[in-house]
């Protein structure tokens, strides 16, 4: 019985009215100073939706603590869980959620929001409703939410227009992006003739790697952050790891091979630090915590919400909060 009264209350804090022009008042502003002093920049959640069991991560509460954290914004793997229907009724309702929210959101997308889609005869409507989510969630150049962030879109490209999921932003000297990596063997199909999504795809993200870094050297970031679904670096272990997964796939074809070299190619290169974060699922009882392999650092969150610090300066720029719920 008492259930209701508490998602009243969450969603009463996470919908509250949002501050004016001057909303980084003298307050706030201190407190930015001591965090600068402190060694923490700024910090931003992210949010494993997708992973979640049926989808019954509760975004309203965890859109209100981080809020109260005062994050700089919060990333959120996927507008549903694979258990959910694929209706526009539950993206247009996800959507008027995450623009109530008082901080920016940004929509990483999942592929339980679209690769599982099927019509009413039982065929998939994958790519449509990958179309569709694009049309309702990525159609702006800035963030969800009331506070806005400015973005730059894959689609601002005249080659990739159809890719607007994947978008970066800078806050202090670091780079964020979003990158359409599905869960699920990257989407891979076994089936016979030519794999179309899955390869144009591969060559939009291709693109957009080498454009984020090529942006992260011109202006010097101290840090490349990417976001995704799927875990790109579940390889960063001995050669037997590989053999062992691509046993497992069930097509022998590991899709993440090709955008996982790249990262690491580009990484090699960069001066700074590269740190991948995917709502990938994790072993029973485990919690989300960043693994560093040279500058590469690998942060899995699975069905959490999770705080992360970044630092303005100094060698290690990242490290894990607060749980957000």
């Amino acid at each position: 019985m008492r259930r209701p009264f508490l998602v009243a209350l969450l969603l009463a804090g996470a919908l509250a009215a949002a501050p004016g022009a001057s909303a980084r008042d003298k307050k706030s502003e201190q407190e930015a100073k001591e965090n600068n002093r402190d060694g923490h920049g700024h910090h931003f959640g992210v949010a494993g939706y997708s992973a979640a069991e049926n989808g019954e991560i509760e975004p309203r509460a965890v859109l209100a603590e981080a809020r109260d954290k005062k994050l700089a914004f919060m990333v959120v793997t996927g507008v549903k869980g694979a258990a959910q229907a694929c209706g526009d009724r539950v993206y247009e309702k996800r959507r008027k959620l995450l623009d109530k929210a008082r901080l920016p959101v940004i929509v990483s997308i999942a592929g339980s929001d679209w690769t599982g889609c099927r019509n009413s005869a039982g065929r998939t409507n994958a790519i449509e409703r990958l179309n569709r989510l694009r049309e309702l969630f990525y159609g702006e150049p800035e963030t969800l939410g009331r506070e806005k962030l400015p973005l730059t879109r894959l689609s601002s490209s005249p080659r990739f227009r159809s890719y607007a999921e994947n978008a970066h932003w800078r806050v202090g000297n670091v780079l964020y992006a979003t990158i359409n990596l599905p869960a699920a063997n990257n989407h891979y199909l076994p089936a016979a003739g030519r794999n179309s999504e899955y390869e144009d795809r591969a060559v939009a993200n291709r693109f957009w790697l080498n454009r984020l870094f090529a942006i992260a050297k011109q202006d010097k970031v101290n840090a490349v952050v990417l976001f995704s679904e799927g875990n790109m670096l579940p390889l960063l272990q001995p050669a037997n790891g590989l053999r062992a997964l691509l046993r497992r796939a069930p097509s022998g074809h590991d899709g993440f091979a090709n955008t996982r070299r790249q990262v690491q190619m580009q990484s090699a290169k960069f001066k700074g630090q590269v740190l991948v974060v995917d709502s990938a699922a994790l072993p029973k009882d485990a919690e989300p915590a960043i693994e560093w392999h040279g500058n590469i650092g690998h942060l899995s969150v699975g069905a959490h919400a999770v705080e992360v610090l970044v630092k303005d300066s100094g060698k290690n720029v990242f490290g894990l909060g607060e749980a957000l719920r």
